[in-house]
């Protein structure tokens, strides 16, 4: 063979070993820039999905179990006087959340009034979100649960307690740790297979 032919032949055996070695890292390169989106675009799908998936009424309440948040607010039929959760201290009530312009809050109320009138267990209102006349005149009209109502009306201690809508009811103890949150109306099958027996065996504690 002469040399202009190996001069030829060695350049173009060159030639193809850098082509195959260059190609691989560009291919694995263009894979990685394809799968990666595609990954964290799944995993926010799943996360989105599971997400929606959830029931807000059997989510557990991070507070169950913690000491009821501190407040002093105005009630509701005397402003002039302030109530704060210490002067329950030694009993076990339920603390509901309502509202006048609440819809759902008519649902869990005859409820509430009946266990008001046979003296269950002591009720408080935390009126939230609300203006004092219609709130009134609410209760006026459909009866008064409440041993007493509280004006939460910028809703910050709704907000401490990690309320996101109306109706909700905390059942709180006599060392002033809530032990239950019902989301939503309090219901009969609700109060007699979950916070009746409850507030019975906390009395007893």
């Amino acid at each position: 063979m002469s040399d202009d032919a190996r001069a030829v032949d060695g350049p173009t055996v060159a030639s193809g070993v850098d082509s195959d070695s260059t190609e691989a890292p560009k291919s694995a390169l263009r894979f990685v820039r394809f799968a990666l989106p595609l990954a964290v675009f799944a995993g926010l799908a799943a996360f989105l999905f599971i997400g929606l998936g959830l029931n807000p009424r059997e989510v557990p309440s991070p507070l169950v179990g913690k000491p009821a948040p501190t407040f002093r607010l105005a009630q509701l039929a005397q402003p002039n006087e302030a109530f704060s959760p210490d002067q329950m201290r030694g009993q076990v009530w339920l603390l509901n959340v309502w509202a006048s312009w609440c819809v759902a809050c008519r649902v869990e109320h005859p409820l509430l009034v009946e266990l008001a009138r046979t003296d269950t267990v002591p009720i408080v209102g935390l009126n939230y979100k609300d203006k004092r006349d219609p709130a009134l005149g609410w209760l006026a009209q459909l009866g008064n649960p409440y041993q007493l109502s509280l004006m939460d009306t910028d809703g910050r201690v709704g907000l401490d307690y990690g309320v996101y809508g109306v109706p909700e009811t905390f059942v709180i103890d006599k060392q002033g740790v809530i032990r239950f949150k019902q989301i939503g109306p309090v219901t009969e099958e609700a109060w007699q297979k979950k916070m009746w027996p409850l507030v019975q065996q906390l009395r007893k504690s």
